[in-house]
């Protein structure tokens, strides 16, 4: 029988398919407004011994989030997009190397292939090639009928990943998995401006929700405090006794400086929603070597997590030393990057949170299950039930406890789900 440490994978191919979403409620971002978006949904299929297996991956292709160019048009870019994926569908075995490998290196081959050059970005690179890497992992945990988490628990050889630790990046993954939560924390989105009473209250009641994560434009501290503390009072309002609460300026906010000013402005404001205030996302520039900060001083308030500057693993030490808090990572960067990252990251005692790209289906159960097996303080942010719900539908109501939150909980009714959950 062959031993796990021996686990050695081939990509025999692989194919695209594109799905156009609506999305019920404008999501805006600091570098503008997501009316409309394209799923990107693939299929892989490998063979691991003599078994041949396919598995499943998607993706949204935000270009809005991971190409934020106005001189382009969101047309042009979906379409560059959808052109990606293709090429990345029809080389999949030359970028994921001919020769068989554990999965995770197959993944890292892969993101390194794909993320070179500059046109699109690496972000909207890396993400374009997620899905064809979560189908890789799905469809080996199918082949050998084992969850896909399973996989990393064995010795494994993983060059790509080992440079970046002390010892063997397999021991550092192993260690990083824990017994699968059930229950994750969910999130409801709260744009910048609008009625709260409209918005948000008709969900507290329904879902029970009391994790607020509010966008805010990193423009005016002031008004972002006050923002902050009127979404604070609000949902103490309708009910939510013990408030979570997170703020995402998209990088817009200028430097370190103007993030401590926005802390020390909502803490005079209204000091229960500063103490309510979790975590804030990146909230400068995403190249952190461009816009290098010292955060020590912010930290020393509030975890600040990396979230868009992550798009390779040479910049984990560069994060470490700026003193950012942790990893907001996001498996549209790619499910074997987000191992090593998160792994990485445990081992040099920084936090992670799971943050969502607006992901539905084959996306979500994926993120809902990363987030069961690896150790996050946010729970899960899955907000595609808020934005897309009908891109859903065809998992209701068997996984309605994911997709349909309820007493502000996902509920991750099979955790042991064979690969990455696309049979569910």
């Amino acid at each position: 029988m062959r031993k796990d440490r021996d686990l050695e994978v081939r990509v025999l191919g692989a194919g695209v398919e594109f799905i156009p979403r609506a999305l019920d409620t404008p999501l805006r971002l600091s570098s503008g407004l997501i009316t409309e978006v394209t799923e990107a949904r693939t299929e892989v299929s490998v063979l691991v011994d003599d078994k041949e297996a396919i598995g499943r991956g998607s993706i949204y292709l935000s270009d809005i989030w991971a190409w934020p160019d106005p001189a382009l048009t969101h047309e042009y870019r979906d379409d560059a997009l959808r052109l990606l994926c293709e090429e990345i569908s029809d080389g999949i075995e030359e970028l994921c190397g001919r020769e068989p490998a554990h999965p995770i290196e197959l993944g890292l081959r892969l993101h390194h292939s794909v993320c070179i050059g500059n046109d699109p970005p690496i972000l909207a690179r890396a993400m374009c090639a997620s899905p064809f890497d979560a189908a890789i992992h799905d469809a080996t945990g199918i082949a050998l009928q084992r969850s896909a988490f399973d996989l990393y628990k064995a010795p494994a050889n993983l060059p790509s990943a080992d440079p970046y630790f002390e010892g063997a990046a397999a021991d550092a993954i192993r260690s990083s998995v824990q017994k699968p939560e059930t229950r994750l924390d969910a999130w409801w989105i709260v744009g910048n401006s609008g009625s709260l009473d409209e918005a948000v209250a008709p969900w507290v009641e329904a879902r029970g929700y009391r994790c607020f994560k509010l966008k805010i434009m990193g423009q005016d501290n002031q008004a972002d405090a006050d923002r902050t503390a009127e979404v604070y009072k609000a949902v103490r309002s309708y009910g939510v006794s013990d408030p979570s609460l997170t703020v995402d300026s998209n990088e817009a906010n200028p430097d370190a400086d103007s993030v401590l000013d926005y802390l020390e402005r909502l803490k005079a404001a209204d000091e229960g929603a500063f103490r309510a205030l979790r975590y804030l996302e990146q909230p400068t520039g995403r190249d952190i070597l461009e816009h290098s900060q010292d955060w020590r001083a912010v930290t020393r308030l509030k975890p600040v997590m990396l979230d868009e500057g992550l798009t390779s693993l040479d910049l984990l030490m560069e994060a470490k030393t700026q003193g950012w808090s942790g990893l907001a990572l996001k498996t549209c960067k790619g499910h074997s990057f987000a191992l090593v990252a998160a792994a990485w990251a445990i081992e040099n005692g920084m936090v992670l949170s799971l943050q969502d790209l607006t992901n539905p289906g084959y996306s979500a159960i994926h993120a809902g299950l990363f987030a069961a097996h690896i150790p996050m303080i946010n729970g899960v942010e899955i907000n595609s039930p808020q934005y897309t719900p009908s891109a859903n539908e065809e998992w209701l109501p068997r996984l309605s406890g994911l997709f349909e939150p309820n007493e502000g909980v996902h509920r991750i009714s099979e955790p042991g789900a064979v690969g990455l959950g696309s049979d569910l």
